[in-house]
């Protein structure tokens, strides 16, 4: 399970990279949980949820980030910016990665996935 999600996370900064977001952190661990990529896009400060799956037979990967994992995620935003001397702009996003056994790969990237 751990390997999907490490393959996931690979993918994801792969596919932001070539979006021209600058990756800032990966894996930033925080006393309230982790955020998997916290990266920069044209001046707004993007905090990434990346939920990867080898198949859709329990739900769409995005249907897991539940909201008790959302208030993790905020709060873990917060602890990061509470170090910055100037807070620009945020959002979350979500990326929703289905990967197969024939190695292809379906991204949904989901800008604003909540507030």
């Amino acid at each position: 399970m751990r390997d999907t999600g490490l393959r996931g996370e690979a993918i994801a900064t792969k596919y932001l990279r070539k979006k021209g977001y600058r990756i800032l952190e990966r894996n930033y661990r925080t006393p309230f949980g982790e955020i998997d990529i916290i990266a920069e896009d044209r001046g707004t400060l993007v905090f990434i949820e990346v939920k990867t799956r080898k198949a859709d037979l329990f739900g769409l990967p995005e249907e897991s980030v539940t909201i008790k994992k959302r208030e993790r995620i905020k709060k873990a935003a917060l602890h990061y910016l509470k170090d910055l001397k100037k807070v620009p702009p945020v959002r979350f996003d979500v990326l929703s990665i289905l990967t197969s056994p024939l190695s292809e790969v379906l991204i949904e990237h989901i800008e604003y996935a909540f507030e």
